[in-house]
């Protein structure tokens, strides 16, 4: 479970299929996108990043954030940005 991030490179597609399907924390997530625990939890709370709450915990598919964090890199106005200005990830403008 607490594989390093993997590259194409790293794994055979079977073995990255797995860790597609892996299920992160918070902190895992937090350490994924170098951002503080308390962003993940706002992201999450707001619906902004994709998760799902068990009890009274926030479980994150590792492919949901890739593919999070690749869109909202690919947008024209940046990641975390509200005002066009490209401020990172929970960065406030």
């Amino acid at each position: 479970m607490n594989e390093p991030f993997l590259t194409a490179t790293d794994k055979s597609s079977d073995q990255l299929s797995r860790t597609d399907g892996e299920i992160l924390t918070v902190l895992e997530v937090a350490r994924f996108l170098r951002v503080p625990k308390s962003t993940v939890y706002k992201l999450a709370r707001l619906g902004q990043l994709p998760a799902s709450k068990v009890g009274k915990h926030w479980r994150f598919l590792r492919r949901d954030v890739q593919r999070w964090i690749h869109s909202r890199a690919q947008s024209p106005e940046g990641v975390g940005n509200r005002q066009g200005r490209g401020s990172p990830v929970g960065e406030r403008p």
